[in-house]
């Protein structure tokens, strides 16, 4: 893979590409809008991880020495002159659009920023600041479909479920945090209080989602479907409660992953559009 759309970490910034589509298809909502806003997510994301990159890269460099910075592939000042870039480029183009998603941008980007370079070793801020992001992607989406109420909902799971696995990665990373003098919540508070407040974030999310369906967001298939997350997510907390092991903290932040994407899976297949061409047939 070229090394520029590496350091972008594609399959990562597809996720925020996502959340835009999620928003179009559950608001029924299909004009050009949605294909520049997927474009300026994509740039953003990826820019927001080629700075994490600029910034890490000498940790990187014993941990992941295959990176394109600690290998050599794209030297310091090229990454944060790419960086950059990217990130006016998605600024301007969010202007176009208006002048609330431009801000959107703006602001996202300043927290981006001290999140790579302050906030992302705070104590639970850093966890705070992803999460806010990830749902803050369908918040963008619907500010730029004129969908707003829809996206907040979205995006507030979507915190939800991030803030659980930030913080089960935390949980993951507790001893090389701890050589780089991290202050991570696992570290400041001990692992069984981070098992909880991880559950807390799973057994939220699970209790309060199927709220979305009765409150006529999604039809019955996305209630269907949903239960297959909620299964993992309840699973993943009793799991953490149990056993905060480096291996079990792995497996956890798997199953949030999977249970994530079956939430995704659930907002898709429960979109009211989609009810209609199934009445159709």
């Amino acid at each position: 893979m070229n090394a520029y759309l590496e350091i972008l970490r594609p399959f990562n910034a597809l996720m925020g590409v996502i959340a835009v589509l999620l928003v179009a298809l559950i608001s029924g909502i299909f004009n050009l809008y949605v294909p520049v806003a997927c474009i300026i997510v994509f740039i953003f994301t990826g820019a927001g991880n080629a700075i994490n990159d600029y910034v890490d890269h000498k940790i990187d460099a014993i941990n992941k020495p295959e990176r394109p910075i600690p290998s050599g592939r794209i030297s310091l000042n090229a990454a944060a002159i790419y960086a950059t870039i990217l990130f006016v480029i998605a600024t301007i183009m969010s202007l176009l659009i208006g002048i609330i998603p431009g801000i959107i941008v703006v602001l996202s980007a300043i927290l981006m920023f001290l999140y790579a370079y302050k906030l992302k070793k705070s104590c639970l801020i850093g966890n705070l600041s992803i999460a806010f992001l990830t749902g803050l992607c369908f918040v963008f989406a619907g500010v730029v479909l004129q969908t707003v109420y829809l996206s907040i909902l979205l995006g507030f799971y979507a915190f939800l479920m991030t803030m659980a696995r930030e913080i089960v990665k935390d949980m993951e990373d507790v001893e090389g945090d701890s050589m780089e003098g991290a202050n991570t919540f696992p570290l400041k508070f001990g692992m069984k209080s981070s098992s909880i407040l991880a559950a807390f974030f799973m057994i939220l999310a699970s209790l309060t989602s199927p709220a979305l369906y009765f409150i006529g967001i999604f039809n019955i298939l996305y209630l269907i479907i949903l239960v297959f997350a909620i299964i993992i997510f309840l699973i993943g907390a009793l799991s953490i409660l149990k056993d905060q092991s480096k291996k079990n903290t792995h497996i956890v932040s798997k199953r949030i992953k999977i249970g994530m994407g079956i939430v995704f899976l659930a907002f898709a297949l429960g979109a009211p559009i989609i009810s209609n061409l199934l009445h159709m047939l």
